[in-house]
C-alpha cells in the first residue's frame, strides 16, 4: 500500500483515532498537523469546501470524514481497495453529479412522504377533536 498522507489537528480526538487506527493496521502514513502546513491544508479546504480533520490523501485523492468514510475502520477498508480511476475528469465530474442529482431527489421524495403522513396525522386528529 502507498503511503498515506493524514492532515490533523492536535486537539482532534478522531485525528488519533485515525492514526491508532492506520497504526493498528501497519499503514505506513505522514501526519501534516494543520497549524503547520496553514497554505498547503488551506488549498485542500479551498478544493473540498470543507473544514475538517483528519483528511486523507492517498493516490492523490483526498477522503473526508462524513463525506467518504464515517468511521476509521470504513476508511482503512476503502483504502485498501483503492484504485486511481482510469476515466478522464470530466467523466468521473458528470457521474458524480449523476449520483447527486439522484440523490436529491430520493432525499426530496422522502420529505414529500413525511410531510404528506404529518398532514395525514394532523388531519386525522383535527377530525378526532371535533367529533
Amino acid at each position: 500500500m502507498d503511503k498515506v498522507t493524514i492532515y490533523t489537528n492536535e486537539t482532534c480526538h478522531y485525528c488519533k483515532q485515525m492514526k491508532d487506527e492506520l497504526e493498528k493496521e501497519k499503514i505506513i502514513f505522514e501526519e501534516k498537523i494543520t497549524k503547520d502546513c496553514k497554505e498547503e491544508y488551506q488549498r485542500i479546504v479551498n478544493l473540498t469546501n470543507t473544514i475538517v480533520t483528519p483528511i486523507i490523501k492517498y493516490k492523490g485523492e483526498y477522503f473526508l470524514p462524513g463525506r467518504d468514510y464515517m468511521n476509521a475502520k470504513q476508511l482503512i477498508e476503502i483504502l485498501k481497495v483503492f484504485t486511481v480511476s482510469k476515466y478522464s475528469d470530466t467523466k468521473i465530474i458528470i457521474e458524480r453529479i449523476k449520483t447527486l442529482n439522484y440523490n436529491i431527489a430520493s432525499a426530496f421524495q422522502k420529505l414529500d412522504q413525511t410531510i404528506k403522513q404529518i398532514e395525514t396525522k394532523i388531519n386525522t386528529n383535527e377530525h378526532k377533536s371535533t367529533d
